[in-house]
């Protein structure tokens, strides 16, 4: 069963249920949420963060999570998805480029939450956020090695081609 959206939650959350029934609250995140998403980022796999940073990531940095936090919501936005304690367990940032028309989109799941749904959930929400946008293109970048994001990118209709 596909995830379910009720944009009636508030005008700054929206609840979303995953395939498996789980049951999110997704809301942009702001400057003052700093100190969680490090949290989170804390609790993501090594090789989690090497996939989704394309790079050898031990610990994401202050820089890194400006970057994510300081969001304008014309280019870019990061949202995060709260179980029902209100614990972060997923990510999603879509970044686009000036013109509007081709965005990027990456996605984590905290360690111990994969395979509940959430980031195909996550991901499937960001393709909807981009297409009202009128984004046109929406990539994600992966290493060839991330067989599981790119099975469920192609799941949600994404094609995979090698990328220099």
């Amino acid at each position: 069963m596909p995830p379910s959206l009720d944009q009636d939650v508030s005008d700054d959350e929206t609840s979303l249920q995953t395939r498996t029934g789980l049951v999110l609250r997704l809301r942009n995140a702001k400057a003052t949420d700093e100190t969680e998403l490090a949290a989170f980022f804390d609790d993501v796999s090594p090789e989690d963060l090497r996939f989704r940073f394309l790079s050898a990531v031990q610990h994401v940095g202050h820089d890194q999570l400006v970057a994510m936090l300081s969001a304008d919501d014309q280019r870019t936005q990061t949202v995060l998805a709260l179980d029902e304690s209100g614990a972060l367990v997923g990510v999603a940032t879509l970044a686009a480029d000036t013109a509007g028309q081709t965005a990027e989109v990456a996605v984590s799941v905290r360690r111990d939450r994969k395979a509940q749904g959430i980031g195909w959930s996550l991901l499937r929400y960001v393709a909807q956020v981009a297409r009202t946008r009128g984004i046109l293109r929406l990539q994600s970048i992966e290493s060839r090695d991330n067989h599981a994001a790119i099975e469920v990118e192609r799941e949600l209709g994404f094609s995979a081609r090698a990328y220099p």
